[in-house]
């Protein structure tokens, strides 16, 4: 590193937002900018980006923080890049895109993955990547392209994902990660490719396409000369491949601290639980469902279940109420709706609704997987009010949080949790009770950003290994542990009983509704 070299930008490539932040090697955040990308969504189910766009947007948003923090380019120790995950990425000859990129919410798959999770090759496959297979995946994107558009793959060179695009635009290198490896093609104990997975794809026939696969933590590539002037930064600077972005959020939020690992939620649009394991521990679900995926540490993979929905369940709710009150000519705007529900919570009483979060059209996906699946309230009498609703919705968040870790097998001993949710009281105390186990609250701002760039520090030199990095990049982050009362959480395990049962019980209605 150049003597004057103290700063690592992350960036983050994400679904709506492309950011470059940037870091001091201790973990500072020092400053950040983004832009704004565009994905294009059809009738048909698909959901496409240009690829081209994409790697336009990143360099802009590197120009932005270059005018945010004086002499940046000279500054620079490395770059880490990481990005959404799961969608297909084509790149044909001279590295120019074959079509725009399938995203991760693209639902054209669909049928495919119906047809191959149901052949007994699909349990061989579940076996190695640890990973339930669904329409976001490059696995079974590429698998539908062969049997329908074969023409895509036979025009391409290469499959990428998003982060590896850029990283190829930065560095001219094809490469791509064990994260998105080992829960797409591969086997997570090997974080390589594996040729049961692809077989039971019907992939294998495509092995060629499918690059390098690049560990970052030890391995980088210069900025080119071409990328260097684009973004206005120094060619040469040493460039860092990130893993996924769910797990660099992860790593970013605590997922691993001290040396021990950890349970961590992303309570957003959407509840992500990761819990890191060695891997040996890892226990696979009869129903094929959740992820398994690599942390840059050697022998720990994160055990994952995603909800299709979290607060949006919320959201939902709290329109309701202020479209009622338009009715009347009152208008409430939903932020000043938010701002209220910690007191809904507190003046209601705790009573035995309860609500299954499923809100999303989409229907679920962890740690069950059923498109039809459909939000409901159980329990309701006519004494509930508003903020029992509210209250309801709440504990169903927790309720939806405990059925995904109970889903990876023992429950954990913390969870810290991040998103903008993680500010409400009420969620901090219902996620405790549901889980029965303290929580802590991750202040980090750009979490994913600074995961890729913890990547980063070691692979400069700036650290030892990735768990001395994270005592100074993650540690100080993390707030007290808050923990429920006793009574609380007796009352939340009764009704995660009650939850599950009517969770089974009820998955025929959905079935008879959504068949109309």
């Amino acid at each position: 590193m150049a003597e004057t070299a103290d700063l690592i930008i992350g960036i983050d490539a994400g679904t709506s937002v492309m950011k470059a932040v940037a870091f001091t090697l201790a973990g500072r955040q020092v400053a950040s900018a983004s832009v704004r990308n565009n994905y294009a969504t059809r009738a048909d189910g698909s959901v496409t980006q240009s690829l081209s766009a994409t790697w336009t947007d990143c360099v802009t948003a590197l120009r932005a923080l270059s005018q945010k923090v004086d002499g940046l380019s000279r500054r620079v120790a490395a770059i880490a890049v990481t990005g959404q995950g799961d969608g297909t990425w084509l790149v044909g000859k001279d590295d120019r895109p074959v079509a725009d990129a399938w995203l991760w919410l693209d639902a054209r798959a669909a049928p495919t993955v119906v047809r191959l999770s149901g052949l007994e090759a699909d349990r061989a496959r579940f076996e190695a990547t640890g990973t339930g297979l669904n329409t976001c995946q490059q696995g079974s994107q590429m698998a539908h392209m062969d049997h329908h558009s074969p023409e895509l793959l036979d025009g391409a060179e290469v499959a990428m994902h998003c982060k590896d695009w850029l990283y190829l635009n930065l560095t001219g290198v094809r490469a791509t990660d064990p994260s998105e490896v080992s829960f797409t093609f591969g086997n997570f104990r090997t974080r390589d490719y594996d040729a049961v997975v692809l077989a039971a794809l019907g992939l294998g026939h495509r092995r060629k396409l499918l690059p390098d696969v690049l560990e970052g933590t030890q391995t980088t590539h210069p900025l080119n000369m071409e990328a260097a002037s684009a973004c206005g930064l120094a060619a040469g600077t040493p460039v860092c491949l990130g893993y996924v972005d769910m797990v660099m959020t992860a790593l970013g939020a605590g997922v691993r601290s001290g040396g021990e690992n950890a349970a961590c939620s992303a309570i957003g649009s959407t509840g992500v639980h990761m819990r890191a394991k060695a891997v040996g521990d890892v226990k696979l679900n009869d129903e094929k469902t959740g992820y398994v995926i690599a942390l840059p540490i050697p022998g720990i993979v994160t055990q994952v279940q995603t909800n299709m929905a979290a607060t949006i369940n919320l959201d939902w709710l709290l329109q309701v109420g202020a479209d009622l009150l338009a009715e009347f000519g009152v208008q409430v705007a939903l932020d000043d709706l938010i701002a209220r529900v910690d007191h809904w919570f507190a003046s209601s009483t705790p009573s035995d609704i309860v609500y299954h979060p499923y809100i999303s059209e989409a229907g679920e996906r962890g740690p069950f997987v059923n498109a039809q699946a459909r939000a409901n309230f159980s329990g309701l009498s006519s004494r509930h009010r508003y903020p029992e609703l509210v209250r309801a919705v709440i504990e169903g968040l927790g309720m939806a949080t405990r059925d995904c870790y109970a889903a990876m097998g023992t429950l954990p001993p913390e969870v810290r949790i991040s998103g903008g949710a993680a500010r409400s009281k009420a969620l901090r105390q219902t996620l405790s009770a549901a889980v029965d186990a303290p929580v802590r609250v991750n202040s980090r701002e750009e979490a994913g950003a600074a995961g890729a760039s913890m990547m980063a520090a070691v692979a400069v030199g700036a650290y030892r290994n990735m768990d001395d990095c994270i005592a100074d990049w993650v540690t100080p982050h993390l707030g007290d542990a808050e923990a429920a009362g006793k009574a609380d959480t007796e009352r939340m395990q009764r009704l995660f009983e009650a939850y599950r049962t009517i969770r089974m019980g009820v998955a025929p209605a959905w079935s008879i509704l959504a068949n109309h």
